[in-house]
C-alpha cells in the first residue's frame, strides 16, 4: 500500500512538471541510469544505506562493482568525448548496483531474505527518488506562485531581532574563510544524515529486520509533506527579496547555477545591512526561477531530525549532531536563505512529524495524541500569525517575540516529556528472592 502511494505520488509530480515543459522527477531517476547523475554523491550515500542488508563480503563486492561501473562509463564518455553536461562524472555504478540488488532479491533469494534486501533496496530508492521529488516541488513552487510573502515574514521577524541580518553581517566579516566552512556543512547535510542513519541501521545485517523507527523514515517525511506548504505560503528568503541575490553568489551557483541574480525582482537591496522598515506588508511579484522554499526551513528540520536520531550514539555522534545542528541555523540564516520565523517553524514542525511517527511506531495514546495535535496548532499559529499579524508582532517585540519563542519551547518540552519515557523504558523490576521449597529443605533433627 505505501510503495502505491509514493508512486501515484511520483506519478502525480511527474505530470506536474510536465505541463510546465520541465521532466519530473521519474524523468531524472531513469536518465541517471545513463547520462551523467546531478548527484553522485547522493546515489553512493544511497547504496551505502542499502548495504546495510548484505554481508560484509556482499558490500567489498557491491562496492567493488559500482567502481568499475563507473570507471567504464567514464571511458565511455571520454572515447566518445560526451562529457558529463553539467553533471558528476561518477554515480551511475551505484545506480546500477540498487537495481541489480533488486533484480536479485526477485530471482534468487526467497522468504524473509527477499523481504529484507527489497527493503534496503526501496530505502535507497526512495532517498534518491525523495531528491528528485524536492527538485520537482521547487520548480513547481516558482511555476505556480508568482506572488511571494516575504513583505509579511520580513515584518514579523522584528519580533526575533531580524536574526537573518543580524548573522548574515557576521558571517560577510568572517570572510571567505568562514563562508566556505558554512557552505560546506550546508551542502553536506545529506551526508551528515546518512552517517547518523548507517550507526541506528549498523545491525540491520546480523538481526535481519530494520528497527521500527530510524533517521531516514523522518528525512523521507520532512521531504514529502514540507514543500506542501511552500504552495501555502511562498517565500523566497531575504538574499533574494531584500538582496541582489549576489551577495553569496558562489553558494547560490552551487545550488541552482542557472539562477539569475534577483535583483531586478527585490524589494529593495537592504540585505544584510539594513533591516526592513515596519511598513503595512503586501505580496510581491517575483521571477518564475527562484524557489519559494522558506516557510519552514527544511534545512532547519532536517537538522533538527540529525541532532534528535544522534542523542543515542556515542560521543562523538551527538557532538556531530549538535554541531552540524549549530552550524546548519548558522547558515540558513548568514547565507539570507532564511528568516528567524522560517528556523522555529522549522523546529516544531520536525518534532511534530517525529513525535507522529513514534505514536505510530508504538502505538497511539493520549501523550502522543495531546503532543501531535499541539505541536500542529503551535505551527498553524505561526503560520497564521505571520500573514495577519505581522505589524502588531514588529510593533510589540518584546512581547511577540518571547510569545514565539516560548511557543517553540512548548513543543521542545512537550516531546521530551513524551518520548524520553519511551525511549528509556522502564526498568524491569528485580525478581523475588527464591523460596526456601520444605520438601528439599533439610528438616531439624527432633530431640
Amino acid at each position: 500500500m505505501a510503495a502505491v502511494t509514493v508512486l501515484g505520488f511520483l506519478v502525480a509530480l511527474e505530470i506536474a512538471a510536465r505541463r510546465h515543459g520541465a521532466p519530473g522527477p521519474i524523468t531524472h531517476q531513469v536518465r541517471e541510469v545513463l547520462y551523467a547523475p546531478k548527484s553522485g554523491g547522493l546515489l553512493y550515500a544511497a547504496m551505502a544505506l542499502m548495504m546495510v542488508v548484505l554481508t560484509w563480503r556482499e558490500r567489498f563486492i557491491a562496492v567493488g562493482t559500482a567502481i568499475g561501473i563507473d570507471v567504464a562509463f567514464l571511458a565511455v564518455r571520454w572515447a566518445v568525448d560526451a562529457g558529463t553536461a553539467g553533471g558528476h562524472p561518477f554515480g551511475n555504478g551505484a545506480l546500477w548496483v540498487i537495481l541489480g540488488c533488486a533484480v536479485l532479491a526477485v530471482t534468487r533469494r526467497t522468504g524473509r531474505e527477499r523481504v529484507l534486501l527489497l527493503k534496503g533496496v526501496g530505502l535507497a530508492l526512495l532517498l534518491v527518488a525523495g531528491r528528485k521529488t524536492g527538485d520537482t516541488w521547487l520548480l513547481i513552487t516558482s511555476k505556480t506562485r508568482p506572488e511571494v510573502l516575504d513583505q509579511y515574514v520580513a515584518t514579523a521577524d522584528h519580533a526575533l531581532g531580524n536574526p537573518s541580518w543580524l548573522v548574515g553581517r557576521i558571517v560577510t566579516a568572517t570572510g571567505p574563510v568562514g563562508f566556505n566552512f558554512l557552505d560546506f556543512v550546508y551542502g553536506n547535510l545529506a551526508v551528515a544524515a546518512v552517517v547518523a542513519a548507517l550507526y541506528q541501521l549498523r545491525h540491520v545485517a546480523v538481526e535481519r529486520r530494520f528497527p521500527r523507527h530510524h533517521l531516514v523514515r523522518t528525512f523521507l517525511v520532512i521531504g514529502l509533506v514540507g514543500p506542501a506548504f511552500y504552495m501555502v505560503f511562498p517565500v523566497v528568503g531575504p538574499i533574494f527579496a531584500y538582496g541582489t541575490g549576489m551577495e553569496h553568489w558562489s553558494a547560490v551557483s552551487l545550488w541552482a547555477p542557472d539562477m539569475p541574480p534577483s535583483e531586478p525582482w527585490a524589494v529593495a537591496t537592504l540585505w544584510p545591512q539594513t533591516p526592513p522598515p515596519i511598513s503595512t506588508p503586501h505580496p510581491v511579484p517575483f521571477d518564475e526561477i527562484t524557489p519559494r522554499n522558506c516557510m519552514p526551513s527544511l534545512h532547519t528540520a532536517w537538522a533538527v531530525a540529525i541532532f534528535i536520531h544522534t542523542r543515542k550514539g556515542p560521543r562523538l555522534l551527538r557532538w556531530a549532531g549538535t554541531f552540524w545542528l549549530i552550524a546548519t541555523l548558522c547558515a540558513t540564516l548568514g547565507f539570507g536563505y532564511h528568516y528567524g520565523a522560517d528556523l522555529i517553524a522549522g523546529v516544531v514542525f520536525t518534532l511534530t512529524i517525529e513525535a507522529a511517527l513514534r505514536s505510530f511506531d508504538r502505538g497511539w495514546d493520549r501523550s502522543g495524541i495531546l503532543l501531535v495535535v499541539h505541536g500542529a496548532a503551535v505551527f498553524t499559529a505561526f503560520l497564521v500569525s505571520y500573514r495577519w499579524l505581522p505589524v502588531g508582532m514588529a510593533e510589540h517585540p518584546w512581547v511577540s517575540g518571547p510569545l514565539l519563542l516560548l511557543a517553540t519551547a512548548s513543543v521542545v518540552h512537550g516531546y521530551v516529556r513524551t518520548t524520553a519515557p519511551r525511549s528509556r523504558g522502564t526498568a524491569p523490576a528485580r525478581p523475588p528472592a527464591p523460596q526456601p521449597d520444605p520438601r528439599t529443605e533439610p528438616q531439624p533433627e527432633p530431640t
